[in-house]
């Protein structure tokens, strides 16, 4: 009879909580059902090479998360799923189950997600003083007890930031449509990458602007186009995201930091620096916000780092636009609900956060050289612990028609198109989002599949 016996390799931290880790990402993906036994504690130690106070202790803190349940004489057992309630009536399973869906830019699933979200509601919902503000009103900007602890947050993940300069939004796409729609005027210019984040061109459309796209390579966006376009008609604005282009991955360098700024008070344009693809601080150049702090905006969130669904961001705003874009804010929704910021404040005080971003650090730079070995020889963008890629496709590949045929496979992913900015054409090339895989195997098996439509005729083969 063959046992249960997980890997312990994607988790990082002791060995007993890299069990209970497992257990927890079993049952998510499935692989443990509600009601099976685990298995006896020493078969697993032997297993696993561990004593068996380790898988004892491992059970207990599985058992802690509410992942299992422990019978005196019987086991331990997968817990049963708790009776459906009227929250299970709003969600539908789809019928694409099947697929690997690379194609959205989100952070690798971990059992602690979930953990710690349902911790930060059963302790609001003890919270007195939470409850009143989830149910009252408060100020556009925010609650300055939040923004206080925002900036706390921030400053440990490298991000030097004053909570008297910050709004709260709802996500970094709020922040970027707040500030194009608040600051400029339907028909004015803004300048962007020829190949940037689809959210910020539709902000811009919605917003009525007109947008030009500026050339950029491996070092960013390009400061001679961008100096050329100044010359003819000066952008109201300057949006990038200097860190880590999406989809391609590329850092502006510092010398490009430092003409962007030039540039930028020269023409007297606004910089919209867009900081929500998350890198750690030792792979991040200087924040413009750092070294124009006059006329730069910068946005941030905790989708990359926490979880999509919360829709907590942050816009960090010189002081002479903070009343103005709080009068946006206003308009637009009057202020971001306190229940969702409280929970997300909740979570960052918590050590788990801290070792889930450490996890998740390592987890993606463990994918990204799954990448490296599968796709030997191809042109890659990214960055290392970045959570997309960007494959230029072989000589003779069409992208609409691969991501077609990865459709018919089962995987998702996306061309280059939904980037492009006015009439930049669009290059053979797809963005591979490496963190949406539930594990590695899982992304392994994806990115076979991508490899293997990329060797059927017509497409191209690779010559390495």
């Amino acid at each position: 009879m063959t046992i249960w016996v997980p890997s312990l390799e994607c988790f990082s931290g002791p060995r007993y909580r890299a069990i209970a880790q497992s257990i927890g990402a079993a049952i998510s993906a499935g692989e443990l059902a509600p009601g099976e036994r685990l298995p006896p504690q020493r078969r697993l130690a032997d297993a696993l090479g561990v004593t068996v106070g380790t898988v004892t202790r491992g059970y207990a803190e599985a058992e802690h998360h509410g992942w299992v349940t422990a019978r005196v004489g019987s086991g331990t057992f997968v817990k049963q799923p708790a009776p459906k309630t009227v929250f299970d009536m709003a969600w539908r399973t789809g019928d694409d189950s099947d697929v690997i869906d690379l194609s959205l830019s989100l952070p690798p699933p971990h059992p602690l997600r979930l953990q710690a979200f349902s911790a930060a509601l059963k302790a609001m919902s003890e919270s007195p003083s939470a409850v009143t503000r989830g149910v009252s009103y408060l100020d556009a900007r925010g609650a300055e007890g939040h923004r206080e602890r925002l900036a706390e947050w921030l400053a440990q993940l490298g991000m030097s930031l004053n909570a008297d300069e910050l709004l709260i939004t709802q996500g970094g796409q709020h922040g970027i449509s707040l500030v194009l729609s608040t600051l400029l005027r339907p028909g004015e210019l803004i300048a962007i990458d020829a190949l940037t984040y689809p959210g910020a061109i539709s902000a811009a459309q919605q917003a009525h602007l007109k947008m030009v796209g500026i050339a950029f390579d491996e070092s960013g966006m390009c400061m001679e186009a961008l100096e050329a376009q100044c010359a003819r008609q000066a952008p109201r604005l300057i949006y990038v995201t200097p860190d880590q282009n999406n989809p391609t991955g590329a850092c502006l360098s510092e010398a490009r930091r430092e003409q962007l700024v030039a540039l930028a008070r020269r023409y007297d344009s606004w910089l919209l620096e867009d900081g929500v693809q998350y890198l750690p601080a030792e792979q991040r150049g200087t924040p413009l916000y750092q070294l124009a702090p006059e006329r730069t905006l910068f946005v941030f969130s905790t989708a990359k780092v926490l979880a999509g669904g919360l829709r907590i961001g942050v816009l960090r705003t010189p002081n002479k636009l903070l009343e103005r874009l709080a009068a946006g804010l206003r308009a637009q929704s009057w202020m971001v609900p306190p229940l969702m910021v409280d929970i997300a404040c909740y979570w960052i005080a918590q050590p788990e956060a801290a070792s889930l971003l450490t996890w998740q650090t390592e987890e993606l730079a463990a994918r990204q050289q799954i990448v490296t070995e599968i796709f030997f020889g191809y042109t890659l963008g990214r960055s290392h612990n970045g959570s997309n890629v960007w494959l230029t496709l072989p000589e003779g590949s069409r992208a609409i028609e691969l991501c077609e045929r990865l459709q018919l496979q089962g995987v998702k992913v996306s061309s280059a198109e939904p980037f492009c900015v006015g009439s930049t054409p669009a290059p053979q090339a797809i963005r591979i989002c490496i963190g949406a895989a539930a594990d590695r195997q899982t992304l392994t098996q994806a990115l076979n599949v991508i490899k293997q439509c990329l060797a059927q005729p017509p497409l191209a083969t690779i010559t390495v």
